[in-house]
């Protein structure tokens, strides 16, 4: 069996993980633009100088060798012919395939604005050529601005830091990481980046960018007609998904990206997709579970996807670690919302109906974090629990048998 892997991130490395639980023989053949495996989530910490390239590196340094694995790097991929089932790089190579995993990831998403793509100085923030960019002009500027306030913004932000620079946030939502937190939670991060120096703008967008004489962003304009000093603007106000190469192919695609089942197959028989490729829930654990999920499934397993974890997101921003679990806020008055928090700074919140946990967040001291997780994961009927929920440990459901072996009973 000949498998061929695009994309050496999460969902394709882990691709390579899933076909060789189960095929320790068969050819993987790994194609990607990339020429070193890193971690995006960590970008940051290459800017801020707490690691180096190989400590971004997420897979022990023989996994090439030890998965015998085929690495075609510095390559990407142009087209896909399904019917001669070959994948066309962009020097023209045609490379076969038996089974084929499309892992490509996303882009940075430039918004519909004047200059935006034109103008010097413009970068976004999902590679490491673009975290090389940044730092290096970082050194030369005065005046930053990041566009976007989601968890790529607030990496950026904190990467940027250290740099002793005029920093800006610019953000539509009416809150730092609106998805992931209320307004109470954000509030935390708000308040501690502004003691950090950074100016934040909410509720409003960029509108404009004026350039100097080199054609280079000198400032920006927001929606309400403030005008903010720019020299280096970073976009992180989205990604797309890199299924440009897809166009024109067999495979089943959407407006965010390539249309996968359960198992991680898309309409063509034969190849499979995983993470950021097709456009839901863009986190590095979802990319994981997919790409095992998929690369299982395609030397012969039968797996399914668990969606709970799409919707968990967990970060610690400045020292002050957080945890959150589906919506953040209640969408009617038929939900039930429980809160807790103290003196210390510690805020737990959770979001419930008819027994079910439809949300959460805890911030500060996360040990309740893993009784929460559980408490969703076996979908446990809360409204029979006769105590409150931040009292519920797991000798309340979780019992031992003869054996020794946990099992849990409602």
């Amino acid at each position: 069996m000949r498998y061929v892997v695009l994309g050496s991130s999460a969902a394709g490395i882990n691709g390579i993980r899933g076909i060789r639980k189960i095929d320790k023989k068969g050819q993987i053949i790994l194609i990607s633009k990339d020429e070193v495996v890193y971690s995006r989530c960590i970008l940051h910490h290459y800017m801020e100088g707490i690691r180096d390239l190989k400590r971004l590196c997420f897979v022990e340094e023989d996994f090439m060798e030890k998965n015998n694995v085929e690495w075609i790097g510095g390559k990407n991929a142009t087209g896909l012919d399904c019917q001669a089932q070959e994948v066309i790089l962009e020097d023209g190579q045609r490379v076969a395939y038996d089974k084929l995993l499309i892992a490509t990831g996303s882009h940075s998403f430039f918004p519909p604005i004047p200059k935006l793509r034109e103008a010097g100085g413009v970068i976004g923030f999902r590679n490491f050529d673009d975290i090389e960019y940044i730092m290096e002009e970082a050194k030369k500027v005065e005046h930053i601005v990041v566009m976007g306030g989601g968890l790529v913004g607030i990496d950026c932000i904190t990467g940027l830091l250290e740099y002793g620079k005029d920093l800006s946030i610019v953000e539509m939502q009416d809150r730092m990481l609106a998805i992931q937190l209320d307004k109470r939670a954000a509030s935390t991060y708000e308040e501690a980046f502004k003691k950090h120096g950074v100016k934040q703008y909410f509720s409003v967008g960029v509108s404009e960018l004026k350039t100097d004489e080199n054609n280079r962003v000198s400032s920006v304009v927001l929606g309400n007609g403030e005008e903010i000093p720019c020299e280096l603007l970073i976009v992180t106000a989205g990604v797309r998904s890199n299924i440009e190469f897809l166009q024109g192919s067999d495979v089943e695609l959407d407006m965010r990206g390539v249309l996968i089942d359960e198992a991680g197959r898309t309409n063509v028989e034969a190849i499979y997709a995983a993470g950021d490729v097709t456009g839901r829930n863009p986190i590095w654990p979802v990319a994981v579970k997919e790409g095992l999920v998929a690369g299982a499934n395609m030397a012969g397993g039968d797996t399914r996807m668990d969606d709970f974890f799409a919707s968990k997101s967990t970060m610690n921003f400045l020292g002050i670690p957080t945890m959150s679990l589906g919506i953040n806020t209640p969408e009617d008055d038929s939900y039930t919302v429980e809160i807790e928090e103290d003196d210390k700074g510690n805020y737990k919140k959770i979001i419930h109906k008819d027994g079910r946990i439809y949300g959460a967040l805890i911030q500060g001291n996360l040990q309740y974090a893993g009784i929460l997780t559980q408490l969703v994961r076996r979908q446990i009927d809360v409204s029979k629990v006769k105590k409150p929920l931040f009292e519920i440990d797991y000798s309340d459901f979780f019992n031992i048998k003869d054996n020794g072996a946990f099992y849990y009973e409602d």
